[in-house]
């Protein structure tokens, strides 16, 4: 069922290529049509929003005002889902919500420090005021996304949390708007594709601009997002889902099976690829997989993914496999070997790496901490995972002293005389003492 590559093959960077081309192709066709929409709704409001709002997310209601969720509907969410899944959400909440605590406690705080001359430097952390999440809603919900997105940007401090979901048949998930409630979402509206990034992005009559957009979608979004980027901010291009499993012979085969259909049933697109120093873990792995595959609810498109996309790879060296991973820079990296810390320093680019084998890709989707919302399509080599850090601003503090400014003037009369710029190099100098 799925491909079988060695790196000792004589094509085997060829090979590996071709497996690996299909990650991020958004045709001519989408862009065209995507900007066609972006157009419409940055021109025409809320009619425009209103009209695809009907076409393609089935809605039945007269205005665009009422696409948004009341916030009664939201707060009364959790009153209509089953207590278990209730309970579900709660503990994932939690615990994203201290993940991201720890991460801003790290990196999102003000800094400053005065330098010799005394000169006030340092940067100044501002949440941002308004932003946009989208949840996918084509073919499942997924009430985790708004855990993901929402919770860090409200741990950032963000003002104002939207979110844009489809409607589904113009009736919004209940699950997704009790995780919207968990996550403390102000704003939740019923509409999706690229008609959503752009009332997002430009705003409407009814709906206000938001300041950076976040969070995945289908193809439509990503080249909605591509194409609304510079008037507005966006967290990354989100590709079809990828796991790579690096196995030894310590791996358990079925938890490695597993593993993979997990991935493989988010779409045809979805890519897995295992890599190993062991023959006889692979021959298992393909022996054991279309069996175990045939069981589950979304047998035909665990299939598909793993027989169009599905990679098997046999390295001769640790080396090797390092070399591939780096390469390949993959969303989801499992390291299900005898002594994975001895791998991380030699890891280079990969979304989120799970770190022996209890820590199964998807506890990073649910429950783990860190938002499932990561770096695809090899963009983990220039990437990282969505975090506070996603909806912060980093502002540069300068404030220089009488004395502090002297030396720092006189360097830069110097060099703006150098560029050509003399109404810099005078700025400069007016602050230089003479005396």
């Amino acid at each position: 069922m799925m491909r079988r590559l060695s790196s000792e093959s004589a094509d085997f960077d060829a090979e590996l290529a071709t497996c690996l081309q299909q990650r991020s192709l958004i045709s001519p066709e989408v862009h065209l049509r995507v900007a066609e929409i972006i157009a419409d709704v940055r021109d025409n409001g809320d009619s425009a929003l209103l009209a695809y709002a009907r076409r393609f997310d089935q809605f039945a209601g007269e205005t665009v005002q009422a696409m948004r969720v009341s916030e009664e509907a939201i707060k009364t969410a959790r009153m209509h889902i089953s207590p278990t899944i209730d309970t579900a959400l709660g503990h994932a909440a939690d615990r994203i919500t201290k993940y991201h605590i720890e991460q801003k406690r790290a990196l999102g705080q003000s800094w400053e420090f005065i330098d010799g001359a005394g000169n006030r430097l340092g940067q100044q952390v501002q949440a941002m005021h308004r932003v946009g999440l989208y949840a996918p809603g084509g073919k499942a919900f997924y009430p985790s996304t708004v855990l993901m997105t929402a919770i860090p940007a409200r741990v950032a401090g963000v003002d104002q949390v939207v979110l844009a979901v489809p409607a589904g048949q113009g009736e919004p998930s209940p699950v997704l708007l009790a995780a919207a409630a968990h996550s403390g979402v102000d704003e939740v509206w019923l509409m999706g594709g690229a008609q959503a990034i752009a009332a997002l992005a430009y705003g409407t009559e009814s709906i206000a601009a938001v300041d950076k957009i976040c969070g995945p979608g289908n193809i439509f979004v990503t080249a909605a997002k591509k194409q609304v980027f510079g008037d507005v901010g966006i967290d990354m291009l989100a590709g079809p889902s990828e796991v790579l499993v690096v196995a030894d012979q310590s791996a358990d085969v079925e938890w490695i099976v597993a593993d993979l259909m997990a991935q493989a049933e988010h779409d045809e697109q979805a890519q897995a690829i295992v890599v190993s120093e062991d023959p006889a873990l692979l021959d298992a792995i393909e022996a054991s997989i279309s069996a175990a595959a045939a069981q589950q609810p979304r047998r035909e498109i665990i299939e598909s993914s793993l027989s169009s996309r599905g990679v098997l790879i046999l390295v001769s060296s640790r080396t090797e496999a390092i070399g591939i991973i780096n390469k390949i820079a993959p969303e989801h990296l499992e390291l299900a070997v005898s002594d994975p810390k001895e791998w991380l320093p030699e890891i280079k680019a990969a979304g989120a790496i799970f770190v022996g084998p209890y820590s199964p890709e998807v506890v990073g989707d649910y429950t783990a901490g860190p938002s499932h919302v990561l770096p695809t399509s090899g963009t983990a080599r220039f990437a990282s995972a969505l975090g506070v850090y996603d909806f912060q601003l980093r502002q540069s503090l300068i404030q220089c002293s009488a004395e502090g400014v002297q030396s720092l003037a006189k360097t830069a009369e110097v060099l703006a005389i150098e560029e050509g710029l003399h109404a810099h190099a005078l700025s400069a100098s007016e602050r230089i003492d003479d005396a």
